[in-house]
C-alpha cells in the first residue's frame, strides 16, 4: 500500500504506474482517494475547531456562572451540547471516510522499480542469465509421474478418492527424496546465516490482507469455516505477520529467516496438460526465505535471495535460469520480482520453481512493521523468496538426474539425507 501523502502529491505518477501494469480499470481509484482524503481532512479540521471552541466556551460558562449571568451561561451550554452532537456526527463520518480511503488504497498497486520491463503478462518476462548447461539426453525422459511410478513412489488415484484432484500420496524412496530435499534446503539456508523457523500454518484475516492483494487472496486462500482463520498459501504470510505492529531497533536488522511449512492453494482456473500430476496442486511443502531490513539494504538482499536459490539448485545438478518479471506479471504489492526456472529435458524448456520478490514498505505499511532509528521510527522493507518447493522441484530433480537404465542419480550433497544412497533403483 502506498503512502497517502505520495498519492496526494503525485497523482499522475500513480496513474502512470497503473497503466504500466495494464490495470486501467483502477485509474479512477486515484481521483476517488484524493477526493475522499480531502473531505476527510476537512472533517478532521472542523472537528478540531469545534473541540477548541468547546474548551473556550466551557471556560466562558464558568466565568458567566460565577458572575451570576446564568441566562447567558445556559445559552452557551446549549451551544456546547449542539457542538457535541455535531462532533459525534463528524466522528462517524471520519470513520466512514477512513474505511473508504483504505479500501481504495489497498487496491492501488505499489510503484514498480524503474528497472522492471514493461509487459502485459508472464509471456513478456525477460531472461537474465542461465546457470549450468541444459542437456537433452539421447534417451526418452518420461512424464514425472511415470518416473515416480517406476519406484512405486506415487498414488494419485487413491488421493483422488480421499481428497479429490490436486492431491497425491508420495511413497517409499520418492517420499524420502521429498523429505530429503526439504531437510537439505533447511540446512543450506542455516549455513548461509538464516534462522530456521516453523511458523503457524493458519493466519487471521487482517494478516492476510496485510501481506497480499485482494485478487491474490481470492485466488489462493482457503478459509476455515466459522473462524477468522485462513490456511497459508506460503509461510511468507505468517512469517511477515510475525512482525505485525512491532518496532524493531535498527541495530537488530537485517532479520534473515528461513521457514518450513505446508502450503494450501485453491489454484483457480484452467491449466494445461503439462501442469497435471504434481505440478499444480492444492497442497505442497516449501522452504522459504524472508528478510526484514532497512530500506537502503533491500536491493542488496533481493539479489542475495534469488542467488541462494540458484546456488542450491546447482548443487543438485539442475540447470536453471533467472527471469525478470515484467510489470503485468507483478502482484500489486511487488516492486520487483525475479523467477528462478529449472530446466526440463523432457519438455526441452525451463519451468518455474521459485520466485523472489521485493515489496519495499508495502507490507510494512499495512501491518505497521516499523524500525526504531536514530532520527525516529520508519517502515521496514520486506522481501521473500522460495528456497525450494517439492514436489514441483522433484520434477526437475528426477528429469535431470534420470539415467538411461531408469535409475536416478543422487547428487553428493543430498546423499547424507538419503541414508548414503547414491542412486534410486526402479522397482518396475
Amino acid at each position: 500500500m502506498l503512502d497517502i501523502k505520495f498519492v496526494r502529491e503525485n497523482p499522475e505518477a500513480v496513474k502512470e504506474n497503473i497503466k504500466k501494469k495494464f490495470q486501467d480499470k483502477k485509474l479512477p481509484l486515484v481521483d476517488e482517494v484524493i477526493a475522499l482524503d480531502e473531505e476527510r481532512r476537512l472533517v478532521i479540521a472542523k472537528a478540531d475547531t469545534l473541540r477548541a471552541n468547546r474548551n473556550k466556551i466551557s471556560k466562558e460558562i464558568g466565568a458567566l456562572m460565577s458572575q451570576g449571568k446564568r441566562e447567558e451561561g445556559m445559552a452557551l451550554k446549549e451551544q456546547v451540547t449542539k457542538d457535541a452532537q455535531e462532533l459525534e456526527e463528524l466522528a462517524k463520518r471520519e470513520t466512514q471516510l477512513n474505511e473508504e480511503v483504505t479500501k481504495r488504497m489497498m487496491m492501488i498497486p505499489n510503484i514498480i522499480d524503474d528497472s522492471v520491463p514493461i509487459g502485459k503478462d508472464d509471456s513478456e518476462n525477460v531472461e537474465v542469465q542461465r546457470y549450468g548447461e541444459p542437456v537433452v539426453p539421447d534417451y526418452e525422459i518420461p512424464y514425472h509421474t511415470d518416473i515416480m511410478e517406476t519406484f512405486d513412489g506415487i498414488d494419485l488415484e487413491a488421493a483422488g478418492r480421499v481428497a479429490g484432484n490436486g492431491f497425491y500420496y508420495l511413497m517409499g524412496d520418492i517420499a524420502r527424496l521429498h523429505s530429503a530435499v526439504i531437510s537439505y534446503a533447511r540446512d543450506f539456508m542455516i549455513d548461509r546465516g538464516f534462522t530456521y523457523v516453523v511458523p503457524p500454518f493458519m493466519i487471521r484475516s487482517h494478516v492476510v490482507t496485510g501481506v497480499m492483494s485482494f485478487e491474490e487472496m481470492d485466488a489462493m486462500m482457503y478459509k476455515i469455516e466459522g473462524e477468522d482463520l485462513y490456511l497459508i498459501g506460503t509461510s511468507e504470510h505468517s512469517m511477515i505477520g510475525k512482525f505485525i505492529d512491532t518496532i524493531t531497533p535498527e541495530e537488530k536488522l537485517p532479520m534473515t529467516l528461513t521457514s518450513y511449512s505446508p502450503c494450501f492453494r485453491k489454484e483457480k482456473g484452467a491449466h494445461g496438460i503439462e501442469e497435471r500430476g504434481v505440478y499444480r496442486i492444492h497442497q505442497f511443502e516449501k522452504q522459504e526465505m524472508v528478510v526484514v531490513c532497512k530500506p537502503e539494504e533491500s536491493p542488496y538482499w533481493f539479489d542475495k535471495l534469488w542467488q541462494n536459490t540458484v546456488d542450491l539448485f546447482r548443487t543438485l545438478d539442475i540447470p536453471v535460469r533467472t527471469l525478470e518479471c515484467c510489470s503485468g506479471d507483478l502482484a500489486d504489492l511487488k516492486v520487483k520480482s525475479v523467477d528462478v526456472e529449472a530446466w526440463s529435458p523432457r519438455q526441452k524448456k525451463y519451468f518455474e520453481v521459485g520466485s523472489c520478490s521485493n515489496l519495499t514498505d508495502a507490507q510494512a505499511r499495512r501491518l505497521k512493521i516499523r524500525v526504531k532509528g536514530e532520527k525516529g521510527n520508519y517502515l521496514a522493507h520486506t522481501l521473500n523468496n522460495t528456497v525450494v518447493a517439492p514436489p514441483r522441484m522433484l520434477i526437475a530433480f528426477l528429469e535431470n538426474n534420470l539415467q538411461a537404465d531408469g535409475t536416478v542419480t543422487i547428487p553428493e550433497a543430498l546423499r547424507p539425507y538419503m541414508g548414503g544412497m547414491d542412486k534410486l533403483v526402479p522397482k518396475k
